[in-house]
């Protein structure tokens, strides 16, 4: 591991030097009649506008002087009007250093108001998962906030970036002040017939080759896929969905094997099995199994219609009149692309939660006899009814917890709550000494609390099933992962290119195998964000599935991976405002081509790949034109310096 650290910050220094001067050249503002064009092109454009640019910018009738001290303010006010859904980061620049949140546009082509809070820019913010701790939607774009952060005294500029800018990306910016109260961010203009958004839940302000204008031209594209679906006999498997040319113990359930260095799943007739599947897949029901830990029989955040239902005054938009997914379709569908998880019939996975009341940052009153309490009700409820089904995977215990790094954070909380049991045990740790250090080791050691109650349980009810882990996101800690030696399986989060550090790093620490619970790549096109991994297009897009699949297969310790998710989020986002271009499918239920015809593609060659037979593809995929990073961070850190 730190030889590869060691690798990165070369790497990041020589591409800082090399770039340098090409950031002043790439993104550069061009005076137009009444806003501030910006330019983006290359590989990293940051666009820089000094106090006097933004007081030439500010509102008629205002001060000629830009404020270097915003602390009075709660708010930077802007409209801007992009011709890209590509996100862009905004900075602010001080004596002491850069503050910067991340904008994600709703659509392109429109001009809106963005009142930003200047809170995300002084400090974190918190959530019960990663995204609910740096998503913040409004009715025109939503932000992500992530830091550096600090206070706004000494103020010397502000800067618009982008990494590896698509299509020639601008932003138009006009109205830019600070305020002392919020002046709501919304659209201030709409599209064709007062709507954002029209009847197909599609953006309505840009045209692409492959949108929709009918319901005729919808039903003759969703008549012609369904002419060429194909079976899981064109993939091998076998009637739970493993290698059904293999063979070893069968049991009746799901289990993990290693053979000659490689893991497996095996399936209840003993046959090797890889877990392939999406987030979100539609199945029996809805909301039922599934749930948000992956592939399962139930619908999941993000599954088709959701989050637009749910913001109709947003959208703007008339009923959807494409038809409405089908288990049978569905279930089609995922057979003919050779996924093995999820969907009506088929093996899937299913979350174990306790409602438990009291929690910071995720983390429950993992001290209290009420807690135990409710884990053994739950287990007892959510487990029993399942042990004997062979279809079931597994358990999943949670998801992506936020508090790693912040665990001083956590304590503070506890300490300021009301009184807990858990409360109570931290003020005796903390007796003889409070410090940074002595907080981390608490917080570590009442997480290992929250895994020993929770596997537990699960097994006491269900010893039938493995338990698959916490989908963890971002970079657990070495301390984490050896601690997730509990489960049979463990899972995490990959939004990169490439997996292959973050499984060989996992599987190493944790001693356990690996399943990657999400991932995804998307395009900044058709009003929707590229996601957290960035294709050029969608041809490269469905490149990057296979890479980072084949990758991941060619290593001991994989045993799956699943695409986060089915459905595209809707365009003027979903609950915490997301609006990616990360489906298998888009808004009218049509799937994306490229993406499909890969995913055939990897799925026939898996097996061979994880048993070393064939290599895996070594193709990088694209972002744009000029090429592709290391890791969607890589070139991140230079901005704002």
């Amino acid at each position: 591991m730190a030889k590869h650290v060691d690798r990165t910050v070369r790497r990041r220094f020589w591409t800082a030097i090399i770039l340098a001067a090409a950031w002043t050249l790439s993104a550069r503002p061009v005076l137009a009649a009444d806003a501030r064009k910006l330019s983006f092109e290359g590989v990293l454009a940051d666009a820089r506008l000094t106090l006097n640019d933004l007081a030439a910018l500010s509102p008629a009738g205002s001060t000629t002087d830009f404020p270097t001290d915003w602390t009075g303010y709660t708010h930077l006010v802007m409209e801007l009007r992009t011709s890209t859904p590509q996100r862009f980061g905004l900075w602010v620049h001080t004596a002491d250093g850069a503050r910067r949140i991340e904008i994600q546009p709703f659509g392109q082509n429109a001009w809106f108001r963005a009142c930003v809070p200047l809170e995300y820019l002084r400090g974190s913010v918190s959530g019960v998962d990663l995204a609910a701790s740096t998503n913040r939607r409004t009715d025109a774009f939503w932000m992500s906030v992530w830091g550096p952060w600090g206070e706004l005294k000494n103020v010397e500029a502000i800067s618009f970036s982008m990494d590896y800018p698509i299509n020639h990306a601008a932003i138009e910016l006009r109205n830019v002040h600070l305020a002392k109260q919020d002046e709501k961010s919304q659209f201030l203009e709409t599209g064709p017939n007062g709507q954002m958004v029209d009847q197909f839940g599609q953006w309505a302000l840009a045209d692409w080759p492959r949108k929709i204008h009918s319901q005729a031209q919808l039903t003759a594209e969703l008549a012609d896929e369904a002419s060429h679906f194909g079976t899981p006999a064109d993939f091998g498997y076998g009637r739970y969905y493993g290698y059904a040319a293999t063979q070893t113990k069968a049991t009746g359930f799901f289990r993990v094997e290693q053979q000659n260095g490689k893991w497996w799943f095996v399936d209840p007739d003993g046959h090797l099995f890889l877990s392939t599947g999406i987030d979100g897949a539609p199945g029996n029901g809805g909301g039922g199994r599934g749930g948000r830990g992956g592939p399962g029989r139930g619908g999941a955040r993000g599954a088709p219609g959701i989050a637009s239902a749910t913001l109709p005054a947003l959208a703007g938009r008339a009923p959807a009149t494409a038809p409405a997914p089908t288990a049978n379709l569905n279930g089609r569908r995922l057979d003919s692309w050779g996924m093995t998880t999820g969907g009506p019939g088929r093996p899937y996975s299913t979350n174990f939660s306790v409602r438990s009341g009291t929690s910071w940052m995720s983390l429950p009153d993992v001290y209290s006899d009420a807690f135990a309490a409710a884990v053994d009700a739950a287990a007892s409820q959510q487990c029993t009814p399942l042990r004997n089904d062979p279809l079931l995977l597994g358990y999943f215990m949670g998801g992506e917890p936020p508090w790693g790094g912040r665990e001083s954070e956590v304590c503070a909380m506890i300490l300021a709550a009301p009184p807990t049991a858990t409360q109570a045990k931290l003020k005796d740790f903390l007796a003889t000494e409070d410090s940074p250090r002595r907080r981390r080791q608490f917080v570590l050691a009442a997480f290992g609390k929250f895994l020993e109650l929770t596997c537990g349980a699960v097994r006491k009810y269900d010893p039938n099933h493995l338990i698959l882990g916490i989908r963890y996101g971002g970079n657990p800690s070495e301390e984490v992962l050896r601690m997730s030696h509990i489960f049979d399986v463990c899972r995490i989060n990959v939004y990169e290119y490439e997996p292959t550090v973050q499984v060989q790093r996992t599987y190493r620490l944790s001693d356990r195998p690996v399943m990657i619970g999400e991932f995804h790549i998307g395009v900044p096109e058709n009003g929707q964000g590229a996601g957290l991994v960035q294709a050029m297009n969608q041809k490269e897009r469905g490149n990057a599935y296979q890479y980072f699949m084949e990758q991941g297969a060619s290593l001991d310790g994989f045993l799956g991976a699943w695409w986060f998710q089915w459905s595209d989020e809707p365009v003027m986002g979903r609950f915490d405002g997301e609006n990616y271009n990360i489906g298998f499918i888009d808004s009218t239920n049509r799937a994306y081509a490229d993406l499909v015809e890969s995913a055939k593609l990897t799925n026939k060659r898996l097996f061979d790949v994880h048993s070393g037979k064939v290599p895996p593809l070594s193709v990088r995929p694209k972002a744009s034109d000029l090429g592709t990073p290391g890791s969607p961070w890589d070139l991140d850190v230079f901005h704002g310096g």
